[in-house]
């Protein structure tokens, strides 16, 4: 059988209720075995306190304790005077009476007498060798169907925990040497004439029937409570286990299913727990999947669409020539020339934004100054600006801002974004760039004039492969791939960059980068 989580749960929780419910039950019944029996011995101190009563009044009619001295019978009669505390759970109503209402039991009632010349306490209807027995009370009631019969403590046991002295210490009756748990002194006037002392219960061996019968029947019912709590734990860990497990399953499922390439697969919330919010990022990953998905798809086709296009006119070029229908002059050659130099365009782009995804690309990291990096490449530009009717200008800092860099990835970004702003704007346009700092971070602010973009989509032209129809178009060349590599090298230097409506007309790129601490 396997063991599964639901089964290692269900096993662990039965395992904790079994030792916590069996521990209670133990110490509980230990706990009501010690306190019955200390109860008990409580009890008998009253038939001890008893027990000195009558023996003072008797010292009193004496005048000693010679009658007491080596004789057990006359200890069994004042044993058998007393009304014994301890019988609580005698059904007889004499028991039951408050204490001053007692009556002791006669002599020859029902209570077993001490024997002397056996040594024991007898059956009060059977003769002894002394004499004839005295007149015994009527026997007890029978007792009902499934009840214990009833009867008083063993004045016996009593006896034999019993042990009695004079005022010099010689033993007059009982054991010479008992473990003392309760002792008192014999007062005549106010003089002590003796002592008693009386061993305590150990356990409830002791006891009436009736005193061992109710506390073993407190230990069955503890022990049935016990069985039941388990009974009802193992019931309560199955369910547990099964609701606690029932997210889990579903979460497998779907897993599972993703692993499979359903990617449309989600998770179920089944609750508001740490399950849920497992279920929550699962469902997140498995939409970044399949939104990543969306994209390796759709630019597999805006590749394949974007190298079509060259290599189509490469084509065309070519069996143009071998038709004689053009001649292989140098136009011919220049026109496949231009296209092969896109194709490669094209794909030295896309290698490189691949070894910026892979994290390859590798970067030359020093101090720069980032105005002296732009100053020439701005100065280098400005004659093509003139060409295309665009007037190019900048303002760059007198003071050096300083920053941790790569110069030639930076130098790149510059460029794309200039291609751009040359590429796109309109004849008679104006293109601007701007260098700042502010909050610990260098600013390039490149706008140019119309035409512009709309706004919905300016989010969207760092994408790979993302044309804006009309203002950008394919006819004005580009592979679609430059603003997204300017996006991938300005966040490998920790910076970032946006684009907004410029005030223009155009496009505004605003480029952050960290200054150096």
């Amino acid at each position: 059988m396997r063991l599964t989580i639901a089964r290692k749960i269900a096993l662990a929780v039965i395992a904790i209720v079994i030792l916590c419910v069996g521990t209670m039950a133990w110490v509980a019944s230990s706990n009501l075995k010690r306190g019955f029996v200390a109860y008990l011995n409580d009890l008998q101190v009253q038939d001890f306190d008893q027990l000195r009563e009558l023996l003072e009044d008797r010292y009193r009619t004496e005048g000693n304790f010679d009658w007491l001295r080596g004789q057990p019978r006359a200890l069994g009669e004042l044993l058998n005077r007393i009304t014994p505390r301890s019988q609580v759970f005698e059904p007889d109503g004499d028991a039951r009476r408050p204490r001053h209402e007692r009556r002791p039991p006669p002599r020859g009632g029902r209570a077993p007498e001490y024997d002397g010349e056996r040594g024991e306490y007898g059956d009060p209807a059977r003769p002894s060798r002394r004499g004839p027995p005295p007149e015994a009370d009527p026997p007890p009631p029978e007792a009902r169907p499934g009840e214990a019969p009833p009867r008083r403590n063993d004045p016996m046991d009593f006896a034999q925990r019993l042990s009695i002295t004079d005022a010099q210490g010689h033993r007059l009756i009982g054991p010479p040497d008992i473990q003392v748990g309760a002792e008192r002194a014999i007062k005549v006037d106010g003089v002590v004439v003796g002592h008693m002392r009386l061993m305590p219960l150990r356990e409830t061996g002791g006891a009436d029937a009736s005193a061992t019968v109710f506390l073993r029947e407190q230990l069955r019912s503890i022990l049935l409570l016990s069985a039941g709590l388990i009974g009802l734990a193992v019931l309560a860990a199955i369910w547990l286990a099964r609701h606690l497990l029932r997210p889990v399953a579903a979460l497998r499922d779907v897993t599972a299913r993703l692993a499979l390439g359903e990617l449309s697969a989600r998770a179920p919330l089944l609750s508001r727990d740490e399950v849920a919010e497992l279920a929550l990022h699962v469902n997140a990953m498995a939409e970044a999947l399949e939104q990543s998905e969306r994209q390796r798809r759709k630019m597999l086709a805006d590749v394949s669409h974007e190298l079509r296009t060259p290599l189509t006119v490469i084509r065309g070029e070519i069996e143009a020539l071998l038709d004689g229908i053009r001649k292989a002059d140098a136009s011919a050659l220049q026109s496949l020339h231009a296209e092969v130099l896109r194709l490669n365009k094209l794909v030295d782009d896309l290698h490189q934004l691949t070894m910026a995804d892979a994290g390859d690309l590798h970067y030359h990291w020093h101090e720069l100054n980032l105005g002296e990096l732009l100053r020439p490449t701005l100065e280098r530009y400005q004659p093509r600006a003139q060409a295309c009717g665009l007037d190019l200008s900048w303002s760059l800092p007198s003071a050096p801002v300083v920053l941790q860099g790569d110069a030639g990835r930076l130098q790149q970004v510059v460029i794309n974004l200039l291609e751009n702003s040359l590429r796109y704007t309109d004849s008679g346009g104006q293109v601007v760039v701007a260098l700042s700092c502010a909050g610990g971070y260098a600013e390039i602010v490149v706008e140019d004039s119309a035409p512009g973009v709309p706004s919905a989509v300016l989010g969207s032209i760092f994408e790979r492969l993302y044309r804006v129809d009309g203002a950008r178009t394919r006819e004005r060349g580009g592979s679609g791939l430059g603003l997204a590599i300017c996006k991938a090298l300005v966040e490998a230097h920790g910076g970032s960059i946006v684009a907004t409506p410029s005030v223009l007309g155009g496009v505004k790129m605003l480029v952050r980068l960290p200054l150096k601490t």
